[in-house]
């Protein structure tokens, strides 16, 4: 009689996924280390808290991110919309469109980015709620939302199947759900390998890199899902030296001559939009 070995379960990228058993203990190390590591806390210039620290926080960030107000209209397109934000950090996205009408909720695994999150809209005048909650048994009825908004957290989770499920659940027939995740098959992911340099968060507990079919996987449960490939070499305030160098003189401006058909599908950044039909 042969005898059966005992596998582990794989993720798609190939490496061995957490058993059933473990998710818990897993969930368990990703809330400690966001409660131990904020997004972007080394570049602000103000004091942890104070709005100078926000508005520092949110200028780098949409530097940096300069093509997401042109995909997300934060300004004028949710007035009244009733916004949940999944890993809402510090609440730098939140803020935007609570400044532009809508009505915002923010949770977040991290006990530490809601207290700064709360601060962030009292600062600026605000309303929104915020509550630390796992993103993966979210406490909201079914239909509770317009927009579920999920900006770089799929792939720092534990489950971002059983996410997905819960993102579709708590959203609104005809709502939409707008999420991003790092591109697998992208310029920086490379670009990191030749240089040898770590990208943000590379030792969290959990970092999984993506292709658009596996997110489109992810996102299954939801009707209909548009990807774009988004975020292309900008120059960096966060690598010194030779290396930050390099980034800044050379890569950025030799990137940006390539011809689009070569440069698109290379985005660091897959944003999907799905929607939930009535």
């Amino acid at each position: 009689m042969e005898t059966a070995i005992a596998t582990e379960p794989t993720s798609m990228n190939g490496k061995t996924a957490n058993p059933p058993l473990r998710l818990e203990e897993k969930l368990e190390e990703v809330r400690v280390y966001w409660n131990e590591h904020i997004h972007d806390l080394e570049l602000a210039k103000h004091p942890v808290g104070t709005l100078g620290f926000f508005d520092d926080l949110d200028e780098y960030r949409f530097d940096k991110l300069n093509y997401l107000p042109k995909l997300v209209d934060f300004k004028n397109g949710y007035k009244g919309k009733k916004i949940l934000e999944i890993g809402c950090g510090v609440g730098i996205d939140l803020a935007r469109f609570a400044a532009g009408g809508a009505k915002v909720t923010g949770v977040d695994l991290s006990d530490t980015a809601i207290d700064l999150a709360r601060k962030n809209f009292s600062e600026r005048g605000l309303e929104g709620n915020f509550l630390p909650m796992n993103g993966e048994d979210l406490d909201f009825p079914a239909d509770s939302f317009d927009v579920v908004y999920v900006h770089g957290v799929l792939q720092y989770t534990a489950d971002p199947h059983q996410m997905a499920r819960e993102m579709k659940r708590v959203l609104k027939p005809g709502g939409e759900a707008i999420s991003m995740v790092y591109n697998r098959i992208s310029w920086l992911n490379a670009l990191s390998k030749v240089m040898k340099v770590d990208l943000e968060h590379e030792d969290a507990p959990v970092l999984e890199k993506y292709t658009a079919a596996e997110l489109r996987d992810i996102l299954s449960p939801f009707d209909e899902t548009q990807i774009i490939p988004e975020r292309f070499p900008v120059k960096s305030r966060l690598h010194k030296g030779w290396k930050g160098a390099i980034f800044n003189g050379l890569f950025v401006p030799a990137f940006t001559v390539l011809p689009a058909s070569i440069v698109k599908p290379l985005g660091w950044h897959l944003m999907a939009f799905s929607t939930k039909t009535l």
